[in-house]
């Protein structure tokens, strides 16, 4: 039968080996946290983009319309409605 014998450790050993456990711990959970930090700051510049996506579209859109709204053709239309007639002579071309 063989003798088991247990290892003593000093209380410096005790106190090193505490410090590097400590050490390995924190770094784990300084790492969870700006992983978790990090993915947030994905998500709000997901977020904002989608919105940035969305707000050029109605731009987009809004530039449509007033291209539609400010033709030749509808503007006619619009003088026809209140009265109004082309009149050549009241137009001054400015030459540079």
């Amino acid at each position: 039968m063989k003798k088991t014998r247990k290892i003593r450790l000093s209380g410096e050993e005790k106190f090193l080996f505490f410090i590097i456990l400590s050490c390995v711990v924190g770094m784990f959970a300084v790492q969870i946290f700006f992983g978790a930090q990090i993915s947030n700051y994905k998500m709000n510049i997901e977020k904002i983009d989608y919105k940035i996506e969305t707000q050029k579209k109605k731009n987009q859109s809004l530039t449509m319309q007033v291209n539609e709204l400010t033709s030749y053709e509808n503007v006619s239309k619009v003088i026809e409605q209140m009265g109004l007639e082309y009149n050549n002579e009241n137009i001054v071309v400015i030459n540079k």
